[in-house]
């Protein structure tokens, strides 16, 4: 079964936490350029596009050769914004790619799209065990837990499962932002009205789980650093300088 599949990556220019980041350098490449040019390098999609509402991106993305498609209006999520864009396309599955998160790994990517071999797949995203320096409390790192199937039982900002006995050997899991989403079931979730977990947790997936789709969690061991803060920003050099180095 060949489906088609496209990368869609959101930029949105006026980040609350953090104004005007992907414009940020690192090393000599801005990072909304850094992560188009890195999921164009995977070789796994049909076509990787730039959603934006914003002139300095589109500049930037045009400059190096790439595709850009501008939002026409304000959106409540990155969901949203890719719906707008793909709503003409003739695209089976979109994976989104998160603007702000640069070190771009094939091989997860791989195994996501991959997983709608599997017909009864409509969403699929990744997940990583906490490891060193990973901050179970903070409620920046997201938090996944699953059945056993691989499904996601719940996304949370605080740490689950709650572990009442400490020596609990339960690990913690990470969620790392890179979605992979059906065309008609993205296009559905632009019509339902937000949820109340959603808007609890301020966690856009948790529409699809409200809302009684699945969503399938592949575990990867590739390091992702997304960059909300000023800090991150300087993690993010530092890694690419020992990368680099």
């Amino acid at each position: 079964m060949i489906l088609k599949t496209i990368a869609v990556i959101p930029a949105r220019y006026a980040a609350s936490r953090f104004p005007g980041k992907l414009m940020h350098k690192i090393g000599d490449q801005t990072i909304i350029s850094m992560v188009y040019s890195n999921a164009l390098a995977t070789r796994l999609f049909d076509a990787v596009w730039v959603v934006t509402d914003s002139d300095e991106i589109e500049n930037e993305i045009t400059g190096i050769g790439g595709l850009v498609k501008r939002s026409l209006k304000e959106h409540q999520s990155g969901s949203d914004r890719i719906a707008e864009a793909i709503s003409d396309m003739d695209v089976d599955v979109v994976i989104n790619i998160q603007g702000d998160e640069p070190f771009i790994d094939a091989n997860p990517l791989f195994s996501l799209i991959d997983s709608f071999r599997d017909t009864t797949v409509k969403v699929a995203s990744l997940m990583k065990r906490f490891g060193d320096g990973d901050e179970p409390e903070n409620p920046n790192q997201v938090k996944v837990i699953c059945n056993k199937f691989g499904d996601a039982l719940y996304f949370s900002r605080s740490p689950i499962p709650f572990r009442r006995n400490k020596t609990s050997p339960l690990p913690y899991f990470k969620h790392i932002g890179v979605y992979g989403f059906r065309k008609e079931v993205l296009m559905s979730f632009t019509q339902w009205p937000v949820g109340e977990l959603e808007q609890t947790e301020m966690l856009e997936q948790l529409r699809y789980l409200e809302n009684g789709v699945g969503i399938r969690m592949i575990e990867t061991e590739s390091s992702s650093i997304g960059i909300d803060t000023p800090d991150d920003l300087l993690r993010a050099r530092a890694f690419y300088a020992g990368k680099s180095g």
